[in-house]
């Protein structure tokens, strides 16, 4: 608790600084279910002002979403000046669901690896500061967490029956995201593997993360006309 404290003081401070010199963010979380995504980024939001963020959780494409390529609903959200856009999923959904449950084709997901290391150069030549999280828990951690979401009333609405389907497919997932890593962890923006057995330990690995990439870019524009 001392040092979750700590470090959304530090955040409230930093944030406050970037939005002053209009350096924009934006977070990516994935992980399997029940890694513990919504409460990281609730440890992030909570030391935020409401009016300089922006969180979006993506699931399923809309039909008018469909029509368009892919990244377009994403680049539809990418933050303003010196404002945070959080993803609760994203573009990688192209190269694991999607590829997954076949809703994209071989030549598809394969071609997508290098769409989004172009996307994402992009953002961070406009002067973005880009953070991707991957959040990783056991399948025997996910399981104990689904049973707890059984019996939890103000939880319960987190499990679906989709969530059980995808645990049958745990391999599967496992595969695609070792291959989405390895393709897309580059030198600009690699990937911060969060090690979300205990959620604690990963919050606070998760907010030290973006407390430092902000510290960074604070630093690089250090007499620079905002």
């Amino acid at each position: 608790r001392k040092q979750l404290a700590v470090a959304q003081a530090r955040l409230a401070t930093l944030h406050q600084q970037a939005a002053e010199r209009k350096i924009s963010t934006t977070l990516v979380f994935e992980g399997p279910d029940a890694a513990g995504k919504g409460g990281a980024i609730r440890r992030i939001t909570d030391a935020l002002d409401a009016r300089y963020y922006k969180v979006f959780p993506f699931a399923a494409p809309t039909d008018v979403e469909n029509a368009h390529h892919y990244l377009w609903r994403f680049w539809n959200c990418v933050p303003r000046a010196g404002r945070m856009t959080i993803f609760d999923r994203s573009w990688y959904g192209r190269v694991l669901v999607e590829r997954i449950e076949r809703f994209a084709g071989d030549d598809e997901w394969r071609r997508a690896f290098a769409e989004i290391n172009d996307f994402e150069s992009q953002l961070i030549d406009h002067g973005v500061v880009l953070l991707k999280f991957w959040l990783q828990i056991s399948k025997d951690e996910q399981l104990a967490r689904f049973k707890a979401r059984e019996v939890t009333p103000h939880k319960k609405w987190k499990l679906c029956d989709e969530d059980w389907r995808n645990r049958e497919r745990w391999d599967d997932y496992a595969l695609a995201t070792h291959e989405m890593i390895q393709q897309t962890s580059v030198k600009n923006s690699p990937w911060i593997l969060v090690e979300n057995e205990n959620k604690s330990y990963g919050r606070i690995k998760v907010l030290n993360a973006l407390c430092d990439a902000l510290e960074s870019a604070l630093e690089r524009h250090t007499g620079k006309d905002v």
